[in-house]
């Protein structure tokens, strides 16, 4: 027998014997018993154990190998070679007071099985290692059988090639039965999705939830088909710049724009990085507005369209000093009669051809877009006469023209509304232009 073969044993009986004995040691005695007295595997680990003074009983007893396939819902003592897809820590009320667990995805070249772990003492999983688990048992819950390991499991961590499982697998192991949806997909309402990305931020907060205080975890988590923000009601370490598949997650929508929600109940699992597809915390998607429609709303998204119409309430407007809404001939409709601050808006109706968008932009975008500034447009007005003036000349020089608006996108009964955090005059390709205006020139012959 190798020294490869037999190190798993001699780490068994290390781990039996508390490691106060050197493996050097260990191995050395074991190969005297393998070669020299020419016993079995088992009744020199249990000799050896014996001359240094441990229990063999607490040696494994190599319950029944089996594969994930293989299993029953009522296995007594069964052995399983699995990677660890996931690991989450929880507090259970038992009969003896509360109590610390880990649960999650195991998996192994037959399939994924979900698993609970009683003896945290005993047992230590790490996430995307590979062990030998021996003298497990399974139970069914929920119709579908789930490994346990109790006081009498031991866990042997192994190489990483000796399990390999492939992306069918993963995927089965992190959806656990729940819908696999793409940030893009996600709406308002939708209970028990899968969802698989980046964390771009996290903070913590407290907050009084039910009448008492509670952390929750919120930020950004992004694919390759846009971003959504988040909130975990429970700790599950989460850091930056990691990939993980949440399931059993929730939907629930502000104004139409989704947000994820995740408890004590859903999963983490963490994948590598590498085989996550290239996803920059700077950098939004764009989409049709017929899509984001579909959803109800979408977080830092780009828009590309044609201004169709520049709405009343544009141009020079006045702000109440206290609550910042829009005066109305000198009084806000809160505050009654105020002195005024002046500002500059757009609200701009802009059609991709698919659907229409109500896009508010503020003064430094509106100053950009128009290349004047807020103290130009009171002198304008001024002499003029007529405020009305400012919004005249948005309509000459912004109407019919292409703009590329980005930011969050809500909706109610008159549509969608984005607040736009920035904004430019989209270039034109000359070449698909002509292409289309051939198109539509030759469909008129």
């Amino acid at each position: 027998m190798e020294n490869e073969d037999i190190a798993p044993h001699v780490k068994e009986v290390a781990r039996v014997l508390g490691n106060k004995v050197e493996e050097s040691k260990i191995a050395e005695e074991m190969e005297t018993y393998l070669k020299v007295y020419r016993v079995s595997m088992e009744t020199a680990k249990r000799s050896i154990v014996k001359n240094f003074g441990g229990d063999p009983n607490a040696l494994s007893r190599g319950g029944v190998r089996k594969k994930v396939a293989e299993l029953g819902p009522s296995e007594g003592s069964v052995d399983l070679l699995v990677k660890v897809m996931s690991a989450n820590p929880k507090e259970v009320e038992t009969d003896n007071g509360k109590k610390q667990i880990v649960y999650g995805m195991l998996a192994d070249e037959s399939g994924a099985v979900p698993y609970t772990l009683w003896d945290m003492e005993r047992v230590s999983l790490k996430v995307g290692e590979v062990f030998m688990l021996h003298n497990a048992y399974t139970k069914e819950f929920g119709g579908k059988v789930q490994v346990n390991l109790g006081n009498r499991a031991s866990a042997e961590m192994r190489r990483q090639d000796e399990v390999v499982v492939d992306a069918g697998i993963i995927q089965t192991a992190a959806s656990a039965g729940g819908e696999t949806v793409k940030v893009a997909g996600l709406q308002d309402g939708m209970n028990n999705v899968t969802v698989t990305g980046k964390i771009l931020s996290v903070v913590s907060k407290e907050v009084e939830a039910s009448g008492a205080k509670k952390v929750v975890f919120s930020g950004m988590l992004a694919d390759e088909t846009g971003k959504v923000e988040y909130s975990a009601w429970h700790d599950f370490g989460l850091k930056p710049n990691e990939v993980v598949t949440i399931s059993r997650a929730y939907v629930k929508g502000w104004r139409g724009v989704p947000k994820l929600n995740f408890g004590e109940r859903s999963g983490v699992m963490r994948l590598r990085e590498d085989l996550f597809p290239d996803v920059e915390a700077s950098r939004p998607k764009k989409r049709t507005l017929e899509d984001i429609e579909h959803v109800g709303g979408a977080t830092d998204v780009l828009v590309e369209g044609t201004i169709v119409d520049i709405k009343e309430g544009s141009g020079l407007i006045f702000r109440c000093p206290q609550c910042k809404r829009v005066v109305q001939k000198g009084a806000c409709r809160i505050h009654g009669k105020v002195e005024g601050i002046p500002d500059l808006r757009i609200k701009a109706v802009i059609d991709d051809g698919t659907s229409a968008i109500t896009a508010v932009m503020g003064r430094g975008i509106t100053e950009a877009l128009m290349d004047t500034t807020l103290e130009a447009s009171m002198r304008e007005a001024r002499e003029a006469m007529n405020m009305e003036v400012v919004k005249e000349h948005m309509d000459e020089k912004l109407f019919a023209k292409p703009l590329l608006v980005r930011g969050n996108v809500m909706s109610d009964e008159f549509g969608l509304m984005m607040i736009v955090n920035d904004a430019k005059i989209a270039p034109i390709d000359v070449k698909e232009e002509a292409t289309h205006l051939l198109v539509e020139m030759e469909g008129f012959q």
